[in-house]
């Protein structure tokens, strides 16, 4: 029977990782993501898991500790934000190169200058084409659940690759959420134990891992990460349905909200697309055909789920909490480059930068400017900065 609790996504995500029981997570402290490894640390030093901590000097050697102990056979997990994940960033590729299936909740933060500790996606977003898994979370309880199908996601027979799950800071890190847990033997049952194919230690039948590669073999290794990416569209809703099984919660690559009828809709992922339904509800009161649509998993990108969940004929624009400069926003122009629907999304808004609120009275503003753009016929690309300070 699932256990009703309230948590803060970190300690949803933490309470999560006690119950996988990982063989090996190392981690340096950075905020937002801090209390989440303090509350495991507790876990570990009170002898509830089994875990083999390592405290690192920085979030390099954080990603190189659990590639290593990864490449070695042991289950592993990670967390870090912002500039620590920035700092990741060659062991990110090194890790998805050698399909090492770790698990890594990133608590999103923006990046500097200026410095800014609150939630934007410019980290996740920058690691975009690192090679990992990335699933967004609307809430503490997807945080919760995203972390247990991420492991079962990664060491996947036909993916073996790193997962991250991200959660927006401050917004899921630190509110205390209604959220309902598995029993331990629950998760413990659905992620099952680890069977790793190769180890290093492994001297009977010795591999070796991340070798030198010139032009004559390096495409190859690229070409099987690349099939690799392409099945984890089949695996993210494999794993989602069988964690339904168990939970009452299905997920999938996407989640549609009222899109049936919608004459606009609005796309994005993270938290703020419980301000989009809250909107869509709102407007949907007072006769507007509003629709909104989640997406919970941007890499591997679900571009032709995409594409047919859009090809309603609605007026489409994209919420990006992260910015390409002189181009928008990176989920806009994914979808407006997968999508074959007549006319491409026209309108890409940025908003949330460094933390700034989303109230849903601008979330209506959105749909005001969509629905417009649909009555006008118009069809050119247009980018707007919603929230930004007079």
């Amino acid at each position: 029977m699932a256990e009703p609790k309230a948590l803060t996504g970190n300690d949803a995500a933490a309470r999560a990782f006690r119950q996988i029981d990982p063989d090996v997570v190392a981690a340096y402290p950075i905020t937002p993501q801090t209390e989440l490894m303090h509350a495991f640390a507790e876990d570990v030093a009170q002898g509830r898991v089994g875990t083999e901590f390592v405290r690192v000097e920085s979030e390099h050697s954080a990603q190189s500790a659990v590639l290593g102990a990864s490449l070695a056979g042991a289950r592993c997990c990670t967390a870090t934000s912002s500039a620590g994940l920035a700092l990741m960033w060659e062991v990110l590729y090194v890790a998805s190169s050698c399909r090492c299936p770790i698990l890594m909740v990133v608590v999103n933060r923006a990046l500097s200058a200026p410095i800014n500790i609150h939630c934007d996606h410019s980290d996740s977003m920058g690691a975009r084409d690192s090679g990992w898994i990335q699933l967004y979370s609307e809430n503490v309880q997807e945080a919760y659940d995203n972390v247990i199908q991420g492991l079962r996601i990664a060491e996947d027979l036909e993916v073996r690759l790193p997962v991250m799950v991200c959660m927006d800071g401050f917004i899921l890190s630190h509110t205390v959420e209604p959220l309902e847990l598995l029993p331990d033997r629950e998760v413990r049952s659905f992620v099952g134990a680890y069977e790793p194919e190769h180890s290093l230690l492994d001297v009977d039948d010795p591999w070796t891992f991340g070798p030198l590669a010139l032009p004559d073999a390096y495409y190859e290794f690229k070409a099987r990460q690349m099939d690799a990416m392409d099945r984890a569209l089949e695996a993210v809703p494999r794993v989602g349905a069988s964690f339904g099984k168990v939970s009452g919660r299905d997920y999938g690559l996407l989640e549609p909200y009222r899109c049936e009828d919608a004459e606009a809709i609005l796309v994005g992922l993270g938290s703020a697309m419980g301000t989009v339904k809250e909107a869509v509800d709102s407007l949907r009161e007072e006769g507007v055909a509003a629709g909104a649509l989640k997406v919970r998993t941007f890499r591997p990108f679900p571009a032709a789920a995409l594409s047919e969940a859009l090809d309603t004929g609605a007026e489409v624009g994209v919420l990006d909490r992260a910015v390409s400069f002189g181009l928008g926003g990176p989920l806009f122009h994914e979808i407006r480059s997968a999508c074959s629907i007549p006319l491409p999304p026209g309108t890409s808004f940025i908003y949330g930068l460094g933390g700034r609120d989303l109230p849903v009275e601008r979330v209506e503003g959105c749909f005001s400017l969509l629905l417009e753009r649909k009555k006008q016929a118009r069809s050119w690309t247009e980018v707007r900065r919603v929230g930004l300070a007079e």
